[in-house]
């Protein structure tokens, strides 16, 4: 399927208004910083003083729109990507949040961040860095590793844009070249692609507005974007509600009603209901809803749920609220850990584990394979170096209500922090109760 033809049925179906989040991501100077600038340029959401600023700097040359997003002085001075920088802005049709994720291995981590509250990422492959010549094409190690990342963070949509055609003498070839290769390793990584695009971010093609090209009939970047999806929960259903926090209502004994608050992770919920608690595995019956302060019928996934039991019953932040026996609690589990810190992940040696709001002490029980980005193949290993991918069994101290991941994202990941060093060292995204 052409990649005109994938991105034109995108944008043929029903528009979904509500605003997208979406990140950019790629290899180091793909354009990210810069195709974010034009964006934001295109579509008027540059203050004024911040253009003034702009054009100051530039001294009669054009502007620089990569300085929009590369607001650290590091970064600024580096010419690199740090941080994750969101940035605003919207058109006639709907919202935008974007995120510019950085391009250097050594922040994958920033971009597994950004990557899993996202609904779309914007994969950047700058043409200018392949040999278009050769059959197929090789992609670059961090294209590869990117897509793959947003694809097992579930992230919906995944676009390539192919940039920096305004470097190429022929443009037509090279593309083509380069999306048979995009769709080849799409096709074999089990990726479904929103749509392959050529754009120029330093000129404006393709950008906000059509390619003037013949051999491109294709929508705009933006075009695509304004029709992607929205990551949606399901809404109906048996219940998942991580406890955020508890408030007791008025002064006085322990006898007030406490309001059980949280953002419901799937389901809904509402009074008469049954819940189940955990780690207690108690059950109760759900006396009253409330939603920014106020009683309603119901709260449905994605909202933020304030839940008050028909009986007092001891729960505090990180324990879980669900449907009675929809989830088993279990302290082994099988993963795909993506690893971000530069000290290995090990069998054996123990790390907090965060799972919605709760902290529990766990361990690496085995580290069966390691995913070979270039093969796409599992290969043996006892370790997961930085940025490694692989699939491994986690054994936790405490039993966690954990869900797979690809049937929800809240019930399913959790964050790896070294107990030694506080650094967010891997993000674990559960396949199954081991």
């Amino acid at each position: 399927m052409s990649a005109a033809h994938t991105a034109t049925t995108a944008v043929a179906q029903e528009v979904d208004h509500r605003a997208l989040r979406f990140l950019t991501a790629g290899s180091v100077d793909d354009g990210k910083s810069t195709l974010i600038g034009r964006l934001l340029f295109d579509s008027r959401a540059i203050l004024a003083d911040q253009l003034d600023t702009l054009e100051k700097r530039a001294a009669g040359q054009p502007i620089d729109l990569s300085l929009l997003t590369d607001g650290l002085e590091a970064e600024r001075e580096q010419g690199i990507t740090i941080d994750v920088a969101y940035r605003y802005f919207a058109t006639k049709q709907r919202k935008f949040i974007i995120a510019d994720a950085p391009g250097h291995e050594q922040y994958t981590r920033n971009m597994v961040t950004a990557a899993a509250g996202s609904d779309a990422a914007v994969v950047l492959v700058d043409i200018t860095k392949l040999d278009t010549h050769a059959k197929p094409v090789a992609l670059l190690p961090q294209t590869r590793r990117h897509a793959l990342l947003a694809h097992l963070l579930r992230v919906p949509s995944i676009v390539f844009a192919v940039n920096k055609l305004d470097a190429i003498a022929d443009p037509q070839p090279a593309f083509e070249a380069v999306r048979e290769a995009l769709q080849g390793f799409a096709e074999q990584a089990g990726i479904a692609v929103a749509g392959i695009i050529p754009v120029s971010a330093l000129r404006g093609d393709n950008v906000t507005t059509p390619l003037a090209a013949d051999w491109y009939q294709g929508p705009s970047l933006l075009q695509l974007l304004e029709s992607l999806p929205t990551t949606q929960e399901r809404k109906t259903g048996n219940l998942l509600l991580p406890v955020q926090y508890v408030a007791r209502e008025g002064e006085g004994t322990g006898n007030q009603p406490r309001t059980l608050w949280g953002r419901i992770a799937h389901g809904q919920v509402k009074a008469g209901d049954q819940v189940q608690l955990f780690p207690s595995g108690q059950v109760a019956t759900v006396a009253e809803v409330r939603r920014a302060g106020e009683v309603v019928d119901v709260c449905v996934a994605g909202e933020s749920a304030g839940i008050v039991l028909d009986r007092q019953i001891d729960v505090s932040r990180g324990d879980w609220i669900a449907t009675p026996q929809s989830v088993k609690d279990s302290n082994r589990f099988a993963a795909t850990l993506a690893w971000l810190d530069t000290e290995p992940a090990v069998v054996g040696r123990k790390y907090w584990v965060r799972h919605g709001n709760r902290w529990v002490q766990a361990r690496i029980a085995s580290i069966e394979s390691r995913l070979d980005i270039h093969t796409l193949q599992a290969t043996d290993t006892h370790e997961l170096a930085v940025n490694d991918i692989g699939r491994v069994v986690i054994e936790t101290q405490q039993p966690l209500p954990v869900e797979p991941y690809q049937d929800n994202r809240v019930g399913g990941s959790l964050i790896i922090v070294d107990p030694a060093s506080n650094r967010t060292s891997g993000a674990l995204l559960v396949q199954a109760a081991a």
